[in-house]
């Protein structure tokens, strides 16, 4: 359609404005240009019901457990994740503390040190990629312009955002978040803000 003069913006929120372009029948676009768009928004259409249908079922399964239920409360967290650290976390008892978790998940810095001199790398990523990949996805909702609204003001996150790139935070985000579940999981407690928990 761009080819033909008709420009949209990237994202599925213009779906509505192709479709009902190509209904128009005073739209200047040839008849296989028509047909074939037409094609693809029907392919669309079907892949986001079929998605919406698995976000549904997971959302049930997730719902029925506790383990998945007490996840969810933490923020960044949905119900594909808590269903992740489910099927495919260890049971959290094998981990002294949740850092080694997240070094398990591969979100620590790959460690250089010697002669008492601590030289910190690049994050691992050795570990459980799925975990982790899903992690630093919900870490990355949590800065994007809707979840940044709910960071505190002078927070750990607050300062990191001001002054480290926004991939860099969300990275340092999933570790945290990593080593809150394994808290959580640990202490069978549901997730409390660690800001609020210091002003309590």
């Amino acid at each position: 359609m761009y080819e033909h003069g008709h420009v949209f913006p990237v994202g599925i929120r213009s779906l509505g404005r192709m479709a009902s372009l190509l209904e128009d029948e005073t739209a200047d676009l040839p008849a296989l240009i028509r047909d074939e768009c037409k094609e693809l928004l029907a392919q669309i259409a079907e892949k986001t019901a079929r998605v919406l249908e698995r976000d549904k079922r997971l959302s049930t399964l997730a719902s029925q457990s506790d383990r998945a239920r007490r996840l969810q409360t933490m923020p960044g967290v949905g119900p594909i994740t808590a269903i992740a650290v489910e099927a495919f976390g260890p049971d959290m008892a094998q981990f002294k503390t949740g850092r080694s978790f997240a070094a398990w998940l591969g979100l620590v810095p790959r460690q250089h040190s010697s002669g008492g001199k601590e030289r910190l790398g690049r994050m691992t990523k050795a570990g459980q990629a799925d975990i982790r990949r899903l992690l630093i996805i919900g870490a990355m909702s949590r800065l994007n312009w809707l979840g940044v609204r709910s960071v505190t003001e002078g927070s750990w996150l607050s300062r990191m955002l001001a002054r480290k790139p926004k991939m860099l935070v969300a990275i340092a985000l999933a570790n945290k978040m990593a080593r809150q579940i394994w808290a959580m999981l640990t202490k069978r407690e549901d997730y409390k803000d660690p800001e609020l928990a210091s002003l309590a």
